[in-house]
């Protein structure tokens, strides 16, 4: 697949190991960049074309945001109309009413089922041509 029609897509972790191991599986068919924190996500990614995000639901609490469903929230104000993977490992945290709210598009448990996971994602990206971010 070329770069130019690549999906492009933002992973959201604190945990090192899983932003890389996010990045090794991802790369081979997808534009994979990768932030540690809401704050430095916020700051790189609003105004960037992205198809998916995948978040950390407990993220390091920076600028205000408490966890990844408030950093999502905030990319929703800025424009961002793509899609949305939640992830946690700590599902008795995340209020069903924000993640339906917020229009996240899919919610996985750690550890992950990495078949399901890559399913979801190939089904969400799917071979549309457009681009997360509205006009």
């Amino acid at each position: 697949m070329g770069e130019m029609n690549a999906k492009r897509i933002v992973v959201i972790d604190d945990d090192e190991s899983i932003r890389k191991t996010f990045f090794l599986i991802l790369s081979r068919k997808y534009l994979v960049y990768l932030a540690r924190d809401a704050q430095e996500a916020l700051s790189r990614f609003t105004k960037t074309e992205v198809d998916l995000i995948i978040a950390d639901y407990k993220l390091p609490r920076t600028a205000g945001v408490e966890n990844g469903l408030d950093m999502i929230a905030a990319f929703r104000r800025s424009g961002y109309r793509g899609k949305i993977i939640l992830i946690s490992a700590f599902p008795d945290l995340v209020q069903r009413e924000e993640v339906r709210s917020l229009a996240i598009s899919d919610f996985f448990v750690k550890p992950l089922d990495l078949q399901a996971f890559n399913r979801s994602i190939d089904g969400l990206l799917g071979p549309d041509p457009q681009p997360g971010r509205s006009a």
